[in-house]
């Protein structure tokens, strides 16, 4: 069962890196991905958003499997800044959750 995190939303809200607000989850990003990465970015920046922490962390792999080659964000028909919103959850693992 997934649970809000409320830590987790204020940090997310609060960045001026994570900004997915925009998203109209229509899954161009999906489609053209070439790691054909299924997830990212309309779900995951969703969970991010709901402060669904465990469903994001679940994902962990498949963020760091993301090229950040920008051909999703090229083709984001809301000019969300995908590639700079991954690199947030990035560093957001890599320091709270790893220690790093």
């Amino acid at each position: 069962m997934a649970k809000v995190n409320p830590d987790f939303v204020k940090k997310v809200t609060s960045s001026v890196e994570f900004n997915a607000t925009a998203c109209m989850n229509c899954g161009v990003c999906s489609a053209v991905c070439p790691m054909e990465i299924e997830l990212l970015p309309r779900k995951l920046f969703r969970y991010a958003l709901l402060g669904l922490e465990d469903k994001v962390l679940e994902n962990t792999n498949t963020i760091y499997q993301c090229l950040l080659c920008k051909t999703c964000e090229a083709n984001c028909t809301a000019d969300v800044h995908i590639a700079e919103n991954v690199r947030f959850l990035r560093s957001y693992i890599s320091k709270e959750i790893f220690k790093l």
